[in-house]
């Protein structure tokens, strides 16, 4: 019988050597009293050895026994499988895989065709959507959340396959779709609605609050009612600012690539900003300059949009220089750039701590740091300067150093002459 034949000592060479091992310690352990502790672990471990060796050889005997009792499909779905750019695979009844394209290897690295795929996907739920599929002969939808590395999420298609002499189902075909990036998008929809509508409670309480008071225990004291009228006055330009900024990311978000006749002379809009930002330095006990180091700053890019992004960062430059005696706006060339200018606003601060930088441009996103989270903001200002810059086919650069100060650089194509 097959079964016979595959357990005799003649035809499993493996089996044959853990026997003669475990014969071996025995006559050790009863001749040579000294050495039985070392004979005896022997012997333990040979039986472990021969109990897993017979364990995998179970497995291989059920495998190939599935191969043969589930015929293969058409084979023509290997091919359309292998052609495709997204994770599929397949498996028999007993959900051990039988086949895997080349994109399930991209995205789950390999694991072998004969094992049970619950070793490789540590999710009841995919398990039970593939034996509900099986059982009932209809698909099944599942979402799979895969941690290896970073968390990424799948959209898992369970259909059942008939076998090739078989109306039953006997084969169950995997297709997976990467939905990290739209879960990604979502995630980030959601947050800026919270976001949004948090920054514009805030100020509107205060608001009611400050009308409430008024229209009571105010009512007839003038030096109050000045004060609460201002503090009103600054709340509402807070929303004021917030509605301006959400309409320009709107509306940025929305245009095309700048066009290529467009041109934009950086020393014109930089120097600008340091002459309207002079009164505002001065308060917060800072100095402007400017740094030209080229003969022409003229580049291919909207002028109102470059100096929406410079004002941006010269003011974060005010709000967060804490420490500093000065901010230093330029233009340089880039080395072995020849066709680059490089524009920069450089501080002398604080510096913005490193686990911080990756994250500046996200939407109302702020380094709470002592005083620089309670400067004045809508947390918008470095994600407007991130939409015009992917406007302008470039990105924002930012190199900070503790104690030293912060670099925002925006490198752009010079104009065409």
């Amino acid at each position: 019988m097959p079964e016979a034949e595959h357990w005799s000592l003649s035809g499993r060479p493996s089996l044959r050597v853990l026997f003669v091992a475990l014969a071996g310690f025995l006559v050790i352990a009863l001749w040579v009293p000294e050495a039985r502790p070392l004979a005896m672990a022997g012997i333990f471990i040979t039986l472990i050895a021969s109990m897993f060796s017979r364990r995998s050889a179970r497995r291989r005997a059920a495998t190939e026994s599935a191969k043969a009792l589930s015929p293969w499909p058409d084979r023509g779905i290997k091919t359309v499988l292998q052609a495709m750019n997204e994770p599929a695979f397949l498996t028999d009844s007993a959900l051990t895989l039988r086949f895997r394209n080349a994109a399930s290897e991209v995205s789950f690295g390999s694991f072998a065709l004969g094992d049970p795929i619950s070793m490789r996907f540590r999710s009841p739920e995919l398990v039970a959507a593939a034996d509900a599929a099986f059982a009932s002969g209809q698909p099944r939808t599942v979402e799979l959340l895969e941690r290896s590395g970073k968390e990424r999420y799948f959209q898992v298609d369970v259909l059942p396959l008939p076998g090739a002499d078989a109306a039953t189902p006997s084969f169950l075909l995997f297709l997976m779709r990467d939905k990290t990036a739209e879960r990604s998008i979502e995630k980030m929809r959601t947050d800026f609605v919270a976001n949004a509508s948090h920054e514009l409670r805030t100020p509107l309480a205060s608001l009611i609050g400050f009308i409430e008071t008024l229209q009571g225990p105010a009512r007839n004291d003038v030096a109050a009612r000045e004060k609460f009228l201002n503090i009103m006055r600054e709340q509402a330009g807070r929303m004021s600012r917030l509605i301006d900024d959400l309409l320009s990311l709107s509306r940025i978000e929305t245009k095309p690539r700048i066009d290529a006749d467009e041109r934009a002379d950086l020393a014109v809009i930089l120097s600008s900003i340091c002459d309207a930002m002079e009164k505002r330095a001065a308060e917060a006990g800072l100095a402007f300059s400017l740094q030209l180091d080229t003969e022409s700053g003229v580049v291919n890019g909207n002028h109102d949009e470059l100096a929406q992004v410079f004002a941006n960062l010269a003011e974060n430059a005010v709000k967060y220089a804490g420490g500093g005696e000065k901010v230093v706006l330029g233009v340089r060339p880039v080395d072995r750039e020849p066709a680059l200018l490089e524009a920069y606003v450089q501080d002398f601060g604080r510096g913005i701590p490193a686990e911080h930088v990756p994250r500046l441009t996200e939407r109302f996103y702020r380094v709470e740091d002592g005083a620089a989270s309670k400067a004045a903001g809508t947390g918008l200002g470095l994600s407007i300067v991130r939409n015009i810059l992917q406007r302008h086919g470039t990105r924002l650069q930012v190199h900070s150093e503790a104690g030293i100060g912060t670099v925002f650089s925006i490198r752009l194509r010079k104009a065409s002459q």
